[in-house]
């Protein structure tokens, strides 16, 4: 068996990966299983071009079917090999945590152009750290805290940011409640923001391999991300921004929650406006919460808005158009450099 095992070559192992994982409905299954079999070999994907006619060590054959079977069962590909690039950065990931994906890069890219100056910074809801570890290597200056409830999620974020930015501070916590007023010039967020209908419809991958804490977001979607703009002006300073990743389709759902929160802090003021007395002006507010997501899609630039709380609301689109990052800015005035 050990002789016939010799005779397979890397490329004939390759092309048999590559058969099995595409039944299995794999996306992109030539470069799992290239990644998967230079890993065997402890090689790059390069060397198995140069190593295609060589016979496939038994060993290598050994660990190359073992992790192509876990890859044609539909675990991802970062869960596999153990790691996932960010901002370029290498970072350790396991089924404690999200798959750190390219649209969020699009949060850290928004609060680099939106924030620049910021020195007190939170990335709530952190995972495997992705968006702390890149704010950090961006703003050496600022002082960088990551927050979790999750304990798994937790440990995985203290590995990668012990790599990659030592100096990041990690709190256990429920979103933005361990923190006191005006902590932070910047918050970042990739909330869960699936809704309990597009659970089941999600790739298996994400489905049955992510944990769903840091997906499922109730009936709407917005459990995690009404919460975050609620709560937000409380720890931000005067003129600080919360930039939150939203699912597809859910930016205007989110501003209306904003414009909601402006609505009954108004009216919480001026006691009636326009002749809507308090009680009528709250019950519409709760009204735009619940038509929240069957709000029309904004257009045009962003907006300023007279919230008396959020001044500006910027939505951003990623290279597909779609709108996947929401930032609100707090009115009042500049940040505290302290």
């Amino acid at each position: 068996m050990g002789a016939a095992a010799a005779l397979v070559t890397v490329g004939d192992a390759l092309a048999a990966a590559i058969a099995r994982l595409a039944a299995a409905g794999v996306p992109e299954p030539r470069a799992d299983a290239e990644v998967l079999l230079a890993r065997a070999l402890d090689t790059t994907r390069v060397g198995l071009v140069v190593a295609a006619r060589r016979p496939l060590p038994e060993t290598a054959a050994r660990d190359f079917a073992a992790l192509v079977a876990r890859r044609a069962a539909r675990e991802p590909l970062p869960y596999i090999v153990g790691e996932r690039e960010f901002w370029s950065l290498p970072l350790a990931v396991d089924r404690r945590v999200l798959v750190p994906r390219p649209e969020t890069e699009l949060v850290v890219e928004t609060a680099l152009r939106l924030a620049p100056a910021a020195r007190r910074i939170l990335d709530v809801g952190t995972g495997s750290g992705a968006i702390a570890a890149a704010l950090a290597r961006e703003l050496p200056a600022a002082r960088v805290c990551a927050s979790d409830l999750a304990p798994g999620a937790l440990a995985v974020a203290r590995a990668n940011l012990a790599r990659h930015a030592p100096g990041v501070a990690l709190v256990r916590g429920d979103l933005l409640a361990p923190f006191r007023a005006a902590a932070f010039d910047l918050v970042a967020a990739n909330p869960p923001y699936v809704t309990d209908a597009e659970l089941g419809g999600l790739a298996p991958e994400v489905r049955d391999h992510e944990p769903r804490v840091a997906l499922a977001a109730g009936p709407d979607g917005l459990a995690a991300l009404g919460r975050l703009v609620a709560e937000a002006p409380r720890v931000l300073a005067p003129g600080g921004w919360l930039v939150m990743e939203v699912g597809a389709g859910q930016a205007a759902a989110v501003r209306r929650l904003a414009e909601a929160g402006a609505e009954r802090r108004q009216a919480a003021r001026g006691g009636s406006r326009a002749g809507v007395d308090l009680g009528r002006a709250a019950g519409a507010a709760r009204a735009f919460v619940r038509s929240a997501r069957s709000a029309r899609a904004p257009d045009g630039p962003p907006a300023e808005l007279d919230t008396g709380r959020y001044v500006r609301i910027e939505v951003v689109r990623d290279h597909a158009g779609i709108a996947r990052v929401l930032a609100l800015r707090l009115g009042g005035g500049r940040w505290t450099r302290s």
